[in-house]
């Protein structure tokens, strides 16, 4: 289920009516998604589901859903499933044969690439790099011929590093600094990666990052025929 990711209005009324319904929300972070259900007086009971305990939870939510529960599954922001554990639980869900019923809402990616002002109509997303140099380079390097528009998510202390990465891996190309979406600061930076670098050299980089990057220009060759063909005609 969809989420907002910053402004808490970004939420669905159908939304709404399913998290006071549900028998459980199963949620990355029970402290964020607790301060929702506050706002819009919901009080249905939570379970917390991340990265760390995602193996044993799957079993206990397979478990309640077996028996007639009706679970509402959420990240911390956004679509479950996306650089999150949900698709894990998501993937064992369908193995059971257990209907899943998406309810839609905001995602970080899509709109990064909507205001990016690069090509939406085929992208490549990538979500976090990671945070080791080393396969973050290697992931880099992978896409160094990739021509559609690359999306990626990237955290407020590793963004100087990664941009650095960028421009060393993939040169100084055109990108789209998407920082707070939704939120009170939302901002976007554009420029070519160097310019962007300049300027978090200047301020301390704040919240959650999207970056935009431009895709690989198509590279076109010519021939041309030393002895071009010239029209002829005949005479009756």
């Amino acid at each position: 289920m969809g989420t907002p990711i910053g402004n808490l209005r970004d939420v669905s009324l159908r939304a709404l009516q399913i998290l006071k319904e549900v028998d459980l929300i199963a949620a990355e972070d029970t402290r964020h998604t607790r301060k929702l259900l506050s706002h819009y007086d919901i009080h249905t009971s939570l379970t917390s589901f991340f990265e760390h305990n995602e193996l044993k939870k799957t079993s206990y939510l397979i478990k309640r859903l077996r028996e007639g529960d009706e679970i509402a599954l959420v990240s911390k922001a956004g679509m479950p499933g996306i650089s999150d554990p949900g698709y894990y639980l998501t993937k064992e869900a369908i193995k059971e044969g257990i209907p899943l019923i998406p309810i839609p809402g905001p995602t970080a990616l899509i709109l990064a690439l909507i205001v990016s002002g690069f090509p939406t109509h085929s992208f490549v997303f990538e979500g976090f790099l990671g945070r080791n140099k080393e396969k973050r380079i290697q992931k880099l390097k992978k896409l160094k011929g990739e021509e559609r528009t690359i999306v990626i998510y990237v955290s407020p202390h590793r963004i100087k590093k990664v941009l650095s990465e960028i421009e060393q891996t993939l040169g100084d190309r055109r990108i789209a600094v998407v920082r707070e979406i939704t939120k009170k600061f939302e901002e976007t930076i554009r420029g070519r990666v160097g310019e962007v670098i300049k300027v978090f050299e200047e301020r301390e980089p704040k919240g959650e990052f999207t970056l935009v990057i431009e895709g690989k220009k198509k590279e076109y060759s010519f021939s041309f025929r030393k002895n071009p063909i010239s029209a002829t005609s005949s005479s009756s």
